[in-house]
């Protein structure tokens, strides 16, 4: 099938009005050059190409985006999920493709790890299954020469357009997709079109007609896309980024760090005004040369911006660090505040975090089971499993709960229970090794209260005293 101009880059109606808010959540998320390169301080009046050049290159880029995501993955990842395969757990190519998912050394962790970041910073990302297509005689030989499906990432802007379709039972699926793959060093680009029948790969320089290079039949006759979301939004197949209030705090402490920078250099460095015929030069221990004749009301003189406006933008840096931290409900996490919160207000904040970190797992454990059917598809098989992610994420904090069971201990209950099952909480939060607290637990129950084996014993030499005596 020949394809026109007009096919090759046409895109979804979604995809060109998110494209440019994509890119700009991944230059925040990376900073540095590719954050200066997108040109996010605002100009100055009259402002010349290269004096804002200049004030591009001296404005550093506090990148508050890259931690919070970091944060969440931290978070996210810190249990491992569990995985039961069920009856495709004897799938001889599977424990290879645990270990090497995408068949660049990295275990599957560490694939749906980098997943899930694209999805935070986009809002969602596609998981693409693909196996080679080659015929081998049996099942042995596939084995052999690893052919078996493997994981591909594709992040938003490089997925031009797709199509879901309503089945009879109501459920929508993906009948079209188009994946730009790479961009050559002339500058043709290659993309690859899915289809339910087949998958065609075509190529288009910039001023020629696309070329269709390759067509392969589409074998398990659906498209092995897996969308994972980071939150679903009202658009399918679009969903919401962690960035979205983020980023734009991040651009307007951007633009105050300049504003911050200029404000330093030119409190420091006041501008000399003078006319032509005074020789002068800048710097410290500058010699000023004025002509006899001249006016006296045009004698060199320097002017110098007051620098009380620093601690202003300062605290205004300050409040969005906030607002930030509000946002994302990681304010006990990355709050640097000497004053101490309330406990009340610390046990909100992770519980509004833990909410967000449940939402995130629950679309990670849709996302990779709806993979391993897929995965079952291209090896024949039934996946019929389970995938657990965490439901929980609560954090603690240890140091005020050791406080607080110390004050409990310290009171005179009179209850050997009580006593008991608070060393059991001081112990939780000391010891993880979960053998070595069953251990522990083992051995407060056992434990003997002060002066039971004290009190029958003498009791009863007593009585035989008494006895021999009479």
């Amino acid at each position: 099938m020949a394809y026109t101009k007009d096919q090759a880059i046409e895109t979804h109606k979604d995809y060109s009005e998110t494209i440019n808010n994509w890119e700009y959540y991944i230059r925040s998320y990376n900073g540095g050059f590719d954050y200066m390169v997108g040109q996010y301080l605002n100009r100055y009046n009259l402002e010349l190409d290269n004096e804002f050049n200049q004030r591009l290159a001296n404005t550093p880029c506090d990148n508050h985006c890259k931690n919070i995501i970091q944060i969440y993955s931290s978070f996210l990842f810190r249990v491992r999920p569990s995985r039961d395969f069920a009856e495709m757990q004897d799938e001889p190519s599977l424990e290879s493709f645990l270990k090497d998912a995408d068949l660049e050394g990295n275990n599957l962790n560490s694939v749906i790890k980098r997943a899930q970041n694209y999805a935070s910073i986009y809002g969602h990302c596609f998981m693409i299954l693909d196996k080679p297509n080659i015929t081998t005689n049996t099942q042995a030989e596939e084995l052999e020469q690893d052919i078996r499906p493997y994981l591909s990432i594709v992040t938003p802007e490089n997925v031009l357009d797709w199509n879901f379709e309503r089945q009879l039972n109501g459920k929508y699926e993906l009948n079209y997709l188009k994946i730009r793959e790479e961009v050559d060093k002339n500058g043709g680009t290659y993309m690859r079109l899915w289809y339910l029948d087949r998958i065609d790969t075509i190529y288009m320089e910039e001023r020629s007609e696309p070329r269709l290079i390759d067509t392969v039949p589409n074998m398990i006759g659906k498209i092995p896309a897996v969308i994972l979301y980071n939150a679903k939004s009202h658009k399918r197949g679009i969903g919401q980024s962690d960035l979205t209030d983020i980023a734009d705090l991040q651009k307007s402490i951007y633009n105050e760090y300049s504003e911050m920078e200029q404000l330093i250099r030119l409190t420091n460095h006041p501008s000399l005004v003078k006319t032509p015929s005074v020789n002068a030069s800048a710097g410290a221990g500058a010699v000023i040369e004025m002509p006899d004749e001249m006016e006296p009301n045009l004698k060199p003189y320097l002017l110098q911006p007051s620098g009380q406006n620093l601690t202003a933008i300062m605290d205004s840096i300050n409040n969005k660090v906030e607002s930030i931290n509000r946002i994302a409900h990681t304010g006990a996490i990355r709050t640097t505040k000497t004053q101490v919160s309330s406990g009340i207000a610390l046990q909100t904040e992770f519980e509004l975090l833990n909410a967000r970190l449940s939402e995130k797992a629950d679309n990670l454990q849709i996302a990779e089971e709806q993979l391993f059917k897929l995965y079952a598809i291209f090896q024949n098989t039934k996946f019929n499993g389970e995938i657990n992610y965490p439901d929980s994420f609560n954090i603690r904090d240890y140091a005020s709960d050791l406080v607080y069971f110390q004050q409990a201990k310290s009171l005179d209950i009179g209850s050997p229970t009580y006593s008991k099952e608070v060393d059991k909480e001081i112990a939780r939060a000391v010891v993880d090794d979960d053998e070595k607290l069953n251990d522990i637990f083992d051995e407060i129950d056992q434990a003997k209260e002060v002066g039971q084996f004290t009190q029958d014993e003498p009791a009863q030499e007593d009585q035989e005293v008494e006895q021999e005596e009479i």
